[in-house]
């Protein structure tokens, strides 16, 4: 890393990221696979082809498809709240499904696809238990209307992620028994089942993780045998190509611990399961003072206590001259974190490749023109 680079920054790579949808395919075989770019919007630039779909979740996230020419016919468009205004600009892109979170998203489906005299295709989202999603007694009460301009090609269903494998096998069970009660009641012979497992990120060391990745995929293989299962993944998919970059500003002891100032923060790092910063990710050290190793409190530049980016760890020497690199942060952390605390500006994004070749996609974002 060249020295005086501009930081904060993020680092996303592109051919990484390919790399982990073929790992995916590979082990799923022909089932779709639909990206949901809440993980990471900045990597539509460089979508590939094996990817089915996208999901969208809300009007701004429809805006960044359309910037980057994606076509309605790859787009899966879901979120919690959609007004008539956002079900119209959906259908009139030419969305390819949508997914319907209630009674009330049904019916302006159909009076939006009615205006436009199309037929829409629809997701049925099962609830998990929270306010997302609908009861399987709505999802019976859709089934049992009829609306002229809508097909119910299926079932949408995500009950969280960081899941083990007994969780994702639950979810397969309660699926194939509710289709089971709408194949009895109402002939229903869905065209996909959407299904987001969730799959847990090996962000800090967790090897067994990895090792389960097998059984997983083998639920969803047997899984996808017996009915139309499409899968979708975010931070899956994107986690591993990334890369967050943060300058060392200060370096200074306290009551016995040696604590590290970045210019970066927790308004720009976002680890799964973190819990305070007491589990240590992956850290690159550039520019080192010496080889000589210390333990440090990293911590970012927020006026509050909670900004700790790692609790302990041991680095060589830091000086100012130094550079953190923490690793996979493809996902979430450049769309999750509090960006607008402190009207701190925004990090700049590149996108690279394994030869190194950038492109930058946004320079440092001055957020103060937002609070004020």
């Amino acid at each position: 890393m060249n020295k005086g680079i501009n930081t904060p920054t993020y680092y996303f790579n592109t051919d990484e990221f390919q790399r982990q949808i073929t790992k995916v395919r590979g082990m799923l075989g022909n089932v779709p696979l639909t990206y949901s770019i809440k993980a990471n919007s900045f990597l539509l630039a460089a979508l590939p082809d094996s990817i089915d779909h996208v999901e969208v979740c809300s009007p701004g996230e429809l805006q960044i498809c359309k910037k980057y020419n994606i076509p309605g016919s790859r787009i899966i468009y879901s979120g919690v709240n959609k007004e008539l205004s956002d079900v119209m600009d959906a259908l009139s892109y030419g969305v390819d499904i949508a997914t319907v979170e209630s009674l009330k998203h049904v019916k302006l489906e159909q009076e939006v696809a009615d205006k436009l005299g199309v037929k829409q295709k629809v997701l049925l989202r099962l609830s998990s238990g929270n306010q997302f999603g609908m009861s399987e007694e709505d999802i019976c009460i859709a089934l049992s209307e009829k609306y002229s301009n809508l097909e119910f090609v299926g079932l949408h269903y995500y009950s969280g992620t960081q899941k083990k494998t007994r969780q994702i096998n639950k979810d397969l069970i309660r699926l194939e028994s509710f289709l089971n009660v709408l194949k009895e009641k109402y002939a229903f012979n869905p065209k996909l089942i959407e299904y987001g497992p969730g799959l847990a990120v090996d962000y800090f060391g967790e090897s067994q993780i990895e090792e389960k990745l097998n059984e997983v995929f083998q639920l969803l293989q047997n899984f996808s045998e017996k009915y139309p299962l499409g899968i979708e993944m975010g931070r899956f998919l994107a986690a591993t190509c990334g890369n967050y970059v943060t300058s060392v500003k200060d370096v200074k002891r306290n009551d016995g611990v040696n604590y590290v100032i970045c210019d970066g923060g927790i308004h720009h790092l976002k680890y799964y399961g973190q819990m305070m910063a007491m589990q240590v990710p992956e850290i690159e050290v550039v520019n080192p003072r010496s080889s000589k190793t210390c333990k440090y409190c990293l911590c970012g530049s927020l006026c509050t206590v909670a900004d700790v980016l790692v609790r302990e760890v041991e680095l060589p020497e830091l000086n100012e001259e130094s550079y953190l690199i923490f690793k996979k942060c493809g996902a979430y952390s450049v769309t999750e974190g509090s960006g607008l605390f402190l009207s701190r500006g925004l990090p700049q994004v590149y996108l690279t490749d394994d030869d190194g070749n950038l492109k930058k996609m946004r320079g440092i974002f001055d957020t103060y023109i937002l609070n004020c």
